[in-house]
């Protein structure tokens, strides 16, 4: 779609040459498109998708999302660990550059540690946000509600209660989703039943910070026996649809099952929910995605879309971290069931959710190609290939651990992004902006990962800038070797 947001007029003929441009090219396959070592295109030579109307994931570099559009912004929290922190944009393309509001912190000891999974909900005229603590003791963990002071999801908040069904008043909880139907509100979670220690609860409430009576279980299936948590509600067609997340986060198979009810029916009653068989989003090795869950549902800006927003990772070892938060849009079938499709690819170009204003943002790959104004260039020694395969924007990369390589890219905007794998053998870049001063980057990893934020730019005056990655030669103690990898570069122009 085009972009409502080009405030500077001498960025508008090139968007508008490479959204053109790249409505022609899009249709051709990937491996048609140039794959020069180094570039320095001008606007009018973009050969992608155009940049105006269209994102890339990741959106955050935090797990378990939540996000809604309200008045103009995406507000999106994920969880940060001992603080609730959101994100508010105008655009879905500019959320990861965003800067972070910390809206919630806790003195009282038994519930300021491991805050989890936010989210964040409107009634009457304030939000109630509900997450989950403890003392630092995992099995501790129990489910709070805040309360806004006014009619803002970014706050301020105040504490308002504890969230408890008598029935499990001092039991393990997490993941609070909330159901409405028929002018009643349900509080869902993950907690301790017959079925699993995180298994799927629902009790009633009487408003929207108290629970007015004892949980139900459900036995919901799932791809492994151990977890089913963060339940999330969609209405149509008659039926309120719930989706769960099925297996450890950690391994590569977390994904999202399904059960459903007619919306005349008793949420309290187990046997008016009924089981969809085999998970409906689930890992696409192909797409080097693993693990995509702990999800939630939001509306386009004009209201005609629905989307999902979840997190994944880019490998498949089980494993905590690398947990980013992506988003995609879904449809649905004739008989009023979601359509999720298949998860993206973490660099895949999407179209904006309908009525976004557009962001302008774009991206530099490692051979030179770029859908905007920019490209890169190399000095010294340096690898390329497409070992990487799924793991990289446009399944290629460049490496060095030449002590003095360096790969330069000129850009034209606000910020940059780089992304590129880490891994075991990678080691200590020097970083700098415009000939200033260098930032030390450690492009290391424990295991490794496909395409992740290594470095991200502080604001800039818009205009012309470059970047310059400098290959130091050493590594920290865990490392094997000094390895410095260039993928993707995400410019922003706003």
């Amino acid at each position: 779609m085009p972009s409502r947001l080009l405030p500077r007029p001498g960025v508008r003929f090139g968007l508008l040459f490479a959204a053109l441009l790249g409505l022609v090219l899009g249709l051709l396959p990937q491996a048609a498109a140039p794959a020069t070592a180094a570039s320095s295109k001008a606007p009018g030579q973009a050969v992608a998708a155009a940049a105006a109307g269209t994102f890339r994931n990741p959106l955050n570099t935090g797990p378990d999302p939540f996000m809604t559009h309200w008045n103009g912004n995406y507000y999106l929290t994920t969880t940060q660990g001992n603080s609730i922190r959101m994100w508010r944009s105008p655009s879905l393309g500019t959320l990861a550059t965003a800067d972070p509001v910390t809206v919630w912190t806790d003195s009282d000891p038994s519930r300021n540690r491991n805050i989890w999974a936010p989210e964040f909900y409107r009634f009457g005229d304030r939000w109630y946000l509900y997450y989950t603590a403890d003392d630092g003791v995992d099995d501790h963990h129990r489910l709070y509600v805040l309360e806004s002071e006014r009619d803002d999801p970014a706050g301020p908040y105040h504490f308002k209660a504890k969230l408890a069904p008598p029935n499990h008043a001092n039991d393990f909880a997490i993941d609070a989703g909330i159901l409405e139907l028929n002018g009643r509100l349900y509080l869902a979670y993950s907690g301790i039943n017959q079925y699993q220690h995180n298994g799927l609860n629902i009790a009633p409430m009487s408003n929207p910070y108290t629970v007015s009576g004892n949980a139900v279980a459900l036995d919901a299936a799932g791809g492994c026996p151990e977890v089913r948590e963060g339940p999330e509600f969609l209405y149509r067609g008659g039926r309120v649809w719930m989706t769960y997340s099925a297996c450890d986060t950690g391994k590569p198979d977390y994904q999202v099952w399904m059960m459903s009810m007619p919306l005349t029916a008793d949420p309290l009653v187990p046997g008016n929910w009924r089981q969809h068989q085999g998970a409906v989003f689930s890992r696409a090795d192909d797409r080097g995605v693993f693990g995509p869950g702990h999800h939630a549902f939001f509306r386009s800006p004009d209201g005609t879309e629905d989307w999902i927003v979840y997190h994944a990772k880019t490998t498949s070892q089980n494993t905590y971290s690398n947990r980013t938060t992506r988003a995609q849009k879904f449809t649905w079938r004739a008989d009023g069931s979601p359509d999720f499709g298949r998860p993206s690819a973490m660099g895949a170009t999407q179209d904006l959710p309908s009525g976004d204003p557009g962001s302008g943002n774009y991206w530099i790959n490692d051979d030179g190609r770029s859908s905007g104004p920019g490209g890169v260039t190399y000095g010294g020694t340096w690898n390329s290939g497409t070992g990487c395969a799924t793991q990289c924007f446009w399944g290629d990369d460049h490496w060095s651990d030449r002590a003095g390589a360096t790969a330069t890219f000129s850009f034209t905007g606000t910020r940059i992004v780089l992304l590129s794998v880490k891994d075991t053998g990678n080691g200590y870049a020097a970083v700098s902006v415009d000939g200033g001063p260098e930032q030390r980057v450690d492009f290391h990893n424990s295991i490794r990962i496909g395409e992740a934020v290594q470095y991200t730019s502080p604001r800039l005056a818009y205009g012309g800038h470059t970047l310059r990655v400098r290959v130091t030669g050493e590594h920290n103690s865990q490392s094997g070797a000094s390895f410095v990898s260039v993928d993707r570069a995400e410019v922003y122009v706003n």
